[in-house]
C-alpha cells in the first residue's frame, strides 16, 4: 500500500515546518558553526571544528567585525554574511599577510519555469548586493559557486538547460568584470562555457577575472562524477588538465581546480615548479 505525503513527512521527521527553517535558520541558530558551539562541549566542539574547517594551526577559529556598510546591505537584501579568521604558521624570512577570501553560495531568484533569461538576468541582480558586500569587506579574491549563471540541472538530463551556456567572454563574464576593476579583486566565476571556437562544445569552466577585469585565466572541469543515473556528461565534456597557474600582476603564484577533483600528484605533477609548495601546504592543512 502507498503511503502518504504525510506518512513519508512523518517517517522522516519533517511532518511540520518550523519557523526556524521558514526564516532560514538551523532549529532557531544562526549557523551550523553557532549551533555545534552552544549545544556541544568545548572538548567535543574543539573536535568536531577540527574537522569541518582543519586545524588552523591549533587555534579556535576566530570572528571577523565586518564593516557597517557590509552589514547594512545583508540585512536589506537579506542574505546571510559572516567572516572567519584562519591562521597560517609563521615564517622566518617573511612577514605574514592578509589575504581576504570571499564565497558566495546563492540560490536562484526566479522559478526554473521562468523563461530563462529572465533568470539569469534574476540571478545577476541577487548578487550584485552580495558582490558590493565582499567589496566593502575589502575582499582580495572572491569564489562564486559552481555555474552559479544558472539552476544546478546536471542532475535532470534535460538538455534545455544547455542554452544557458556562453563563452568564456560572455555576459556573465563582463557582468563580472565591471566589479573586479571596482573593487581590486580577483573573481572566480564558475560557468556553463560554450567554446565557439571548436564546435560549441561545452565545458564546465571557471574563468578567474584579474582584478583590473582582465581574463586572466581558466579551468576546465576534469572530473565528471558519474554516481547511478547522475552523470554529467550529459552537459558537458571532461577538461583535459587545462589547470590555472597565474602569474599575473598582484596575483601571481595562484593555482586552481574544481569541485570534486581533490588534489593528486598527478595533477600537482603539471603545475610548474613555484606552485607545487602551495599544493603541499594545502595537503597539509586538509
Amino acid at each position: 500500500m502507498d503511503k502518504t505525503e504525510e506518512e513519508i513527512a512523518a517517517q522522516n521527521g519533517n511532518l511540520e515546518e518550523s519557523s526556524s527553517t521558514k526564516d532560514g535558520s538551523i532549529c532557531g541558530y544562526e549557523s551550523l558553526h553557532h549551533l555545534l558551539s552552544v549545544n556541544l562541549k568545548p572538548h567535543l566542539y574543539k573536535e568536531v571544528s577540527r574537522l569541518l574547517i582543519g586545524l588552523n594551526c591549533g587555534k579556535p577559529l576566530e570572528l571577523i567585525a565586518l564593516p557597517e556598510a557590509a552589514k547594512a546591505l545583508s540585512s536589506k537584501h537579506d542574505f546571510d554574511l559572516q567572516a572567519f579568521s584562519f591562521d597560517a604558521d609563521k615564517e622566518l624570512l617573511r612577514e605574514p599577510q592578509v589575504v581576504r577570501v570571499g564565497l558566495i553560495q546563492n540560490s536562484v531568484a526566479l522559478p526554473t519555469t521562468a523563461p530563462l533569461l529572465d533568470q539569469k538576468k534574476a540571478i545577476f541582480q541577487k548578487l550584485k548586493p552580495i558582490i558590493d558586500s565582499a567589496g566593502a569587506s575589502g575582499v582580495n579574491i572572491l569564489c562564486l559557486q559552481e555555474a552559479w549563471m544558472m539552476p544546478f540541472a546536471f542532475c535532470t538530463r534535460e538538455k534545455r538547460w544547455c542554452e544557458f551556456a556562453e563563452p568564456v567572454d560572455g555576459e556573465s563574464t563582463r557582468f563580472l568584470q565591471e566589479y573586479a576593476r571596482k573593487y581590486n579583486m580577483v573573481i572566480i566565476s564558475p560557468i556553463l562555457e560554450r567554446d565557439v571556437n571548436h564546435g560549441e562544445t561545452l565545458w564546465n569552466t571557471a574563468i578567474i577575472i584579474g582584478n583590473h577585469g582582465n581574463i586572466i585565466g581558466k579551468h576546465r572541469k576534469n572530473h565528471i562524477p558519474r554516481v547511478g543515473d547522475f552523470n554529467e556528461s550529459t552537459y558537458y565534456m571532461e577538461g583535459k588538465y587545462r589547470s590555472s597557474c597565474v602569474q599575473d600582476g598582484l596575483w601571481k603564484d595562484c593555482c586552481q581546480y574544481m569541485l570534486w577533483e581533490a588534489p593528486s600528484n598527478e595533477l600537482v605533477s603539471i603545475w610548474p615548479e613555484w606552485c607545487r609548495d602551495c599544493f603541499q601546504s594545502f595537503c597539509n592543512c586538509w
